[in-house]
């Protein structure tokens, strides 16, 4: 593979192949239930569940979803096939919000080749694709070696720093970042000198990302360009990875706060803003 972004029938083509790619079914809602009843009602043949909460996640603590541990990280990809030589295909329901933090686990992680199914489950449905139920044989046990840091990220200080000497993006729905609703976390608000840009703004009415110049266009009209120093947080570290993932089709690096708003509050000292 050489694109970020795949379609499902480029991905049907790959899977009839002889060289398939391991398919990752990230399938997940915020606060349950676990995406694997759905995954048993049908998936796309040969799809591994992976379950965000428990695999790509650490035990919540400073914030709601924590990176994983690179020890831990690997297990899982083992267990479900991953191998460095091989190709990684991506997917979810159909935003790409989950399948986006597997994308950026594997690609911070090291594994060179990792794409994400644009429209994931829904457009695979909706093309009239094989859907296969119930459960996967084992794959055999994978050789991925995770070593981190292959990409940028934030830590609170830097998150702030970012918002003075750069675009620090939020990527929480707006009436979040203004602090008019807070349904998670304990104190709504933003950091302040963060620019509000909904991840969900990245997307057409069908689930599928937007153009690539429309996607300059949209990063462009809040005074974004490639090369310009951008970090994204949202709630917890998962919908952020959308958005970087969105910029990086774009054409624009962008680093992760990956404890975002739920990890900033955690210190009384951190200021917050509220408003537009």
């Amino acid at each position: 593979m050489v694109s970020l972004l795949l379609d499902c029938h480029d991905l049907d083509a790959l899977l009839a192949s002889g060289t398939s790619p391991v398919l990752l079914d990230v399938r997940w809602s915020l606060g349950g239930p676990s995406g694997l009843g759905e995954y048993r009602l049908g998936h796309i043949p040969g799809a591994e569940f992976v379950d965000l909460d428990l695999e790509l996640s650490a035990p919540p603590g400073s914030g709601r979803h924590p990176l994983p541990g690179a020890a831990e990280f690997q297990a899982a990809m083992r267990r479900h096939g991953v191998r460095r030589t091989r190709s990684v295909v991506v997917y979810d329901a159909s935003t790409g919000t989950s399948a986006a933090r597997a994308w950026w686990l594997l690609r911070y992680f090291g594994h060179p080749d990792v794409a994400l199914l644009d429209g994931g489950f829904a457009a695979w449905t909706a093309s009239g694709l094989r859907v296969a139920a119930g459960d996967e044989p084992s794959p055999a046990e994978g050789d991925f070696e995770a070593m981190p840091g292959n990409l940028p990220l934030l830590d609170a200080a830097g998150a702030a720093a970012m918002a003075s000497r750069g675009v620090l993006i939020d990527a929480r729905a707006p009436e979040r970042f203004r602090g008019e609703i807070e349904p998670i976390d304990a104190v709504a608000g933003h950091i302040p000198g963060a620019r509000s840009v909904p991840a969900q703004q990245t997307l057409g009415p069908d689930g599928r990302l937007l153009s690539r110049d429309a996607l300059r266009d949209r990063f462009a009209a809040v005074g974004i360009q490639a090369g310009d120093p951008v970090g994204v947080y949202c709630g917890s570290g998962v919908v952020a990875t959308q958005e970087i993932f969105a910029m990086a089709v774009a054409g624009i690096d962008a680093e992760l706060y990956a404890g975002s708003w739920s990890e900033w509050i955690t210190d009384p000292s951190r200021p917050i803003a509220t408003g537009a």
